[in-house]
C-alpha cells in the first residue's frame, strides 16, 4: 500500500516542501529511515538524524527550517508528534478494513448484522446476535447466543464472547480475551464440599472500551458486570463478576479486581495491583504498581504498597525500611549502653 507525499499532507493538513510525488509504503524511526519509508521528527534531540535519514519523506513542525542541505521530502505541520499518531491510526483503519465472510466459518440463521462486515475463517456466531456497522472478528473467535456488538468494534483471533454479553461502539477486543466466562461462584456446604452458584448475569461494555490481549471479564452472578466508556485494560488482567468500573479509568497489565468492587472514574491502576473484593474506590484515584487494596478509598488518593499506604507515606516510610537492619543495630546498641554503662552503674 503506496501513499505519496501529496495524498499523505493532504490527510494531515501539511504542506510539502520537496518532491509531491514520492511515495512511501511503510513507517519507520527517523535514525533508521530508508527509502520507501515515512518518518517524523519532533524530539529536538534528533535533529542531526533528518540531515542523514533515507526516509523519502518525513512529518516536521512548522517551525522546523533545515541548516543543512536534505534529501528527504517534509510535511510541514502544527505538531509533527501529533500528526504522526493520527497518520499511524489512519495507517491502522486501512490495514484492518477486511470485509466479507470467509470459507469455514459459522453463522446461525437470524443473525443481524450491518454493512462492511468482516467474518475470518473458523469463527462461529451464535444464536439472535446483532452485529452493528464495521464490525470485523477475525479468524478463530467465538460469539455466543443473544450478543449485542455495536458499530465499529475489531474482536481480534481468538476472542471468545460469551451469551448476553453486550458491546458498545468503536471498542476494541484483543487475541484472546474472554468476556463472559462465569464468575467465581461457589458456596460449601457442611462438610466443605463446594456447590457452584449459576452465574446467570451478564456483561456490559459502553463504548471506545479498548480490552487487551488475554484479559478475562467475568459475568455476573445477577445484574451485569459493567465497563463504562472510554475504559481502557491492559492484557492480562482478570476483572470478576459484578464489578464496575467507572468511565476513562486505565488499568495496566496483571492487575486483578475481585467480586462486586465499584471503581470510580478516571482512575490510574498501575501494573499488578491486587484488589479485594465489596470495595468502592473513588474517582480520579491513583494506585502504583504492585499496591494491594483491602479498604474502601475516597477521591483523589494517591496509594502505594501491600497493604497499600498513601504514596507521600509509603515514600516516607521507605526510607526507614530500607535502613532497618542498621537501626535495629543502633537499637542493640542503644541498649547494652543502658544496661551496661562506662560507669558501671547499673541502677
Amino acid at each position: 500500500m503506496k501513499f505519496t507525499a501529496e495524498q499523505i499532507a493532504g490527510i494531515l493538513e501539511g504542506e510539502v516542501v520537496g518532491d509531491p510525488n514520492a511515495e512511501v509504503s511503510r513507517l519507520s524511526k527517523i535514525e533508521e529511515g530508508e527509502e520507501g519509508s515515512l518518518t517524523f521528527l519532533a524530539n529536538p534531540k534528533y535533529i542531526n538524524y533528518i540531515y542523514t535519514t533515507k526516509a523519502s519523506v518525513t512529518i516536521v513542525n512548522d517551525s522546523f527550517i533545515p541548516e543543512q542541505e536534505i534529501t528527504t521530502t517534509l510535511i510541514k505541520v502544527e505538531d509533527a508528534y501529533a500528526s504522526f499518531s493520527k497518520l499511524l491510526q489512519f495507517y491502522n483503519q486501512v490495514k484492518l478494513n477486511k470485509n466479507g465472510i470467509e470459507a469455514q466459518s459459522f453463522m446461525s440463521e437470524g443473525t443481524k448484522y450491518g454493512e462492511n462486515l468482516y467474518l475470518g475463517s473458523f469463527s462461529y456466531i451464535g444464536q439472535n446476535v446483532v452485529l452493528g456497522n464495521n464490525v470485523k472478528i477475525y479468524p478463530n473467535s467465538f460469539i455466543g447466543d443473544n450478543v449485542i456488538i455495536g458499530d465499529n468494534v475489531y474482536i481480534f483471533a481468538g476472542a471468545k464472547i460469551y451469551s448476553e454479553t453486550i458491546i458498545g461502539n468503536n471498542c476494541t477486543i484483543h487475541s484472546g480475551t474472554i468476556i463472559g466466562a462465569d464468575g467465581f461462584g461457589f458456596v460449601p456446604d457442611e462438610e466443605g464440599v463446594y456447590s457452584k452458584v449459576p452465574q446467570i448475569g451478564n456483561v456490559i461494555i459502553e463504548d471506545n472500551v479498548d480490552i487487551g490481549a488475554n484479559t478475562t471479564i467475568d459475568r455476573a452472578t445477577l445484574g451485569s458486570t459493567i465497563i463504562r466508556k472510554g475504559v481502557k485494560l491492559d492484557n492480562q488482567i482478570q476483572i470478576a463478576h459484578n464489578v464496575e468500573i467507572g468511565k476513562n479509568t486505565v488499568i495496566a497489565a496483571q492487575s486483578g479486581v475481585a467480586g462486586s468492587t465499584k471503581i470510580g472514574e478516571n482512575c490510574m491502576i498501575g501494573g499488578q495491583v491486587g484488589i479485594a473484593g465489596h470495595l468502592i474506590i473513588g474517582n480520579n484515584v491513583r494506585l502504583q504498581a504492585q499496591s494491594g487494596v483491602a479498604r474502601n478509598i475516597k477521591d483523589d488518593e494517591i496509594l502505594q504498597g501491600t497493604p497499600s499506604l498513601g504514596y507521600t507515606d509509603f515514600n516516607k516510610s521507605y526510607v526507614h525500611f530500607k535502613n532497618l537492619p542498621k537501626i535495629v543495630s543502633e537499637l542493640d546498641e542503644l541498649k547494652k549502653q543502658i544496661i551496661n554503662p562506662k560507669n558501671g552503674n547499673n541502677g
